[in-house]
């Protein structure tokens, strides 16, 4: 095993007085602006809200009181968000000045950690291809170890790894002597830009094969005797036994290729790869994601222990070879704060189709926010494509025990003396009575470990830094169709809301141990779910006032009327530039804005509800794996920018309901026009109505309009005009 020197004697010894900056960092053009609009943007939501309080104290009624709880949401949520664009920031990094910093053999160990937890939801091919990436990167082969944790516990997981250990002895020389850049083996043969190289036909048959075998494996769920080649694999495999099952079960450990000892095809070595399935007991608690890469961060430390660990999603495969070397621009530079602690890439996602109807680049995310974080104390931790230093999980800055940065592994991985050690700290009882998941290691809690612990790890006095370089460093995968967008974004609104209203809610701690602005930023994010309460409101309160002739906003004569109207094009007039100025479209923003509409009325207002029953005791929650598997018939449609319902999911009924009541409210105002009569206390009312018709014209399609298995089910039609009949009754009594 190699000794690893400490990073910091490295750059002092080798930097010196060197000219060439190894990156840069330049505030945005539009920081300026920003903070001149968020002044007169701030004076207009004051104007409103001292409306909504007059008019309260002149008469208070349901439909006041319920405004002003959706325009104070509304101002909350506002006033966060300008804390990402006070000091929004760009950087660049300059790779090729790295070698007058530090030589190639004093880089730092580099251990990665891949999670995977179901191999039905998430193809193990999915997890080859990434792992295969990251294992061809341009960096020394004896300093690299990649780890797969398999938080399922299948066979059929290890089996398509053991495969992928024979397969990476012929990649890895194929990619080394032809210098390819795209690394992932799928991404690489499906290329139409593909240069061919002698190699290539054979490569592509060998890949082809192994995905062969590794698909039926997972379609039959046994492995046959003819697939498994050495007696080590027979071995292995044996462990599945009929009581080892994927909540219990013994831990499992399994070296399937040893840096010195195996060799690639051209007799190179080949980095370190680990297959980990920690220990499941239904008696002990296992945290989710976040228990599974403290296992694998300490598995790791007791075979590799690198000083710099980069943290993957099963579907996150590396696009770009030189990537690591971009981070240690950063963890190698000087001049850096000794005290940054992580270094996050964005997340690309790749097969968007050509509109992104469901928003799925979150663009506005990555382009626009994070930068923001970067000019602050840094970006969140977003669960994948992010570059720590180890010692940052083992507690503040200035008290990290020496013992975890710079310990010395020099035993052979595959010793009975490492292996007994990995087995033991992945045992499900190892962490009882200590401070896993609390002080040390990826934080527990809630089911977004990742914001959870960059929150918590920047409130100890760990910055970070937000790399975007032109190329994407990482891809993955999107959801496909509509019921696990909204899905993902439910389970995404309770791990927020836990982290919250948690003893750590940024809103509170954040903003006194991080600083005001970053507090501001964490509190945005972690407060996401509630952008279900004024968009539920605006979706449904006007337009069933305007079903029963009841005028709830100004009159286009009124100076107040001009308020509403300002407010809303400068809302929505200042994310639309930001789209287009980060490289989006008008149709892409478009429907990023109906996307999280209906993420709001449906997604997060689930997540919330079964946050609060949760809170009660009502109602308890668990993790479930996104799908990353793609049904060709749903694909074609998907690229065809056309909606997927298909599933007779409850979750579809807030969309569908306020669907039917926008357009008969819409049609209704309609047609009191026609008869001449004023609609000019109802003006705002039609035209909310009549922005949710808009944006809900792939609802229409899907209720109506089409006959493939993507459509509405019927049941959910027939569903949502009850309630949405129900809704007006309810609501020509009580307004």
């Amino acid at each position: 095993m190699y000794h690893q020197p400490s990073m910091s004697r490295t750059t002092k010894s080798m930097a010196g007085s060197h000219p060439l900056p190894l990156h840069t960092k330049k505030l945005m053009a539009r920081a300026g602006v920003n903070r001149a609009f968020a002044l007169v943007y701030s004076c207009a939501i004051l104007a409103l809200l001292y409306h909504h309080f007059i008019g309260l104290l002149r008469s208070a009624s349901m439909v006041s009181i319920f405004l002003l709880l959706a325009d104070s949401v509304l101002a909350f949520l506002w006033v966060t968000t300008q804390a990402f664009r006070i000091y929004p920031t760009y950087r660049q990094v300059f790779v090729e000045h790295l070698e007058h910093y530090v030589k190639e053999s004093e880089y730092p160990g580099l251990d990665v950690f891949i999670c995977t937890a179901d191999p039905y939801k998430e193809p193990p091919m999915g997890v080859v291809n990434t792992a295969l990436s990251v294992m061809a990167y341009d960096y020394p082969i004896e300093k690299l170890s990649v780890y797969v944790s398999d938080d399922g516990g299948s066979k059929l997981t290890l089996f398509a790894f053991m495969e992928a250990a024979r397969f990476s002895s012929h990649w890895l020389a194929y990619c080394r002597k032809n210098k390819v850049v795209e690394r992932c083996p799928k991404a690489h043969f499906g290329s139409s830009n593909t240069h061919r190289f002698p190699e290539t036909d054979q490569l592509q048959t060998m890949y082809q094969r192994m995905e062969e075998r590794v698909e039926n494996v997972v379609k039959s769920g046994s492995i046959s005797h003819d697939y498994i080649t050495k007696e080590e694999e027979s071995e292995a495999l044996s462990r599945w036994t009929e009581g080892f099952l994927p909540q219990n079960h013994p831990p499992v450990v399994q070296v399937l290729l040893e840096n010195g000892k195996d060799k690639d095809v051209s007799g190179h070595g080949v980095p370190n790869l680990v297959y980990v399935s920690r220990e499941k007991n239904r008696d002990s608690p296992h945290h989710f994601k976040a228990g599974a890469l403290n296992s694998l961060l300490r598995v790791s430390a007791t075979m590799t222990n690198a000083s710099v660990i980069l943290t993957l999603d099963s579907d996150m495969y590396s696009n770009d070879p030189q990537t690591p070397l971009r981070a240690l621009c950063y963890l190698l530079d000087p001049s850096m704060d000794p005290k940054l602690g992580y270094i996050q890439f964005p997340q690309i996602f790749h097969g968007i189709n050509k509109n992104d109807i469901y928003g799925g680049e979150w663009r506005h995310i990555f382009q626009a926010l994070l930068p923001g974080m970067d000019g602050l104390g840094g970006p969140m931790f977003v669960g994948t494509g992010c570059f720590f230093r180890r010692k940052v999980f083992y507690g503040f800055p200035s008290e990290t025990p020496e013992m975890y940065q710079n310990r010395q592994v020099s035993h052979s991985i595959k010793s009975r003396e490492v292996l007994a050690m990995a087995h033991h700290v992945a045992g499900c009882k190892y962490e009882n009575q200590t401070k896993w998941g609390k002080k040390i290691g990826f934080r527990y809690g809630t089911l977004v470990e990742d914001l959870y612990t960059g929150c918590l790890l920047q409130s100890e006095g760990w910055k970070s830094v937000y790399c975007n370089p032109k190329r994407p460093a990482f891809l993955g995968n999107s959801p496909i169709n509509l019921h696990d967008f909204l899905n993902q974004a439910k389970r995404w609104s309770v791990g927020l809301l836990e982290v919250a209203f948690s003893k750590y809610s940024p809103i509170t701690y954040g903003v006194r141990y991080i600083s005001l602005l970053s507090g501001l930023c964490f509190s945005h994010l972690s407060f996401w779910a509630i952008w279900a309460i004024p968009i539920t409101i605006y979706a449904f309160l006007p337009q069933l006032a305007l079903l029963n002739s009841t005028s709830i906003f100004p009159k286009t004569s009124n100076p107040w009327f001009w308020v509403y109207v300002a407010l809303f094009l400068g809302a929505y007039g200042q994310e639309c530039l930001e789209y287009i100025l980060s490289g989006g479209s008008i149709q892409k923003w478009w429907n990023y804005q109906r996307a999280w509409t209906m993420r709001g009325i449906s997604g997060f207002s689930f997540g919330l509800v079964e946050f609060l029953l949760k809170s009660v005791g009502i109602s308890s929650f668990g993790f479930n794996v996104t799908s990353k598997v793609v049904e060709e018939e749903q694909s074609k449609r998907y690229q065809q920018g056309i909606f997927e319902f298909g599933v007779a999911s409850p979750i579809f009924l807030p969309i569908t309901t306020a669907a039917i009541i926008n357009l008969v409210a819409f049609l209704s105002c309609i047609a009191q026009a026609w008869k001449q009569r004023s609609i000019e206390d109802v003006f705002i009312q039609m035209l909310l109505a009549g922005f949710g018709v808009v944006n809900c014209w792939p609802v229409y399609e899907g209720m109506v309009l089409r006959t493939d298995k993507g459509k509405m089910p019927t049941k959910i039609t027939f569903i949502s005009i009850i309630l949405a009949w129900v809704l007006y009754l309810v609501s020509s009594f009580a307004l």
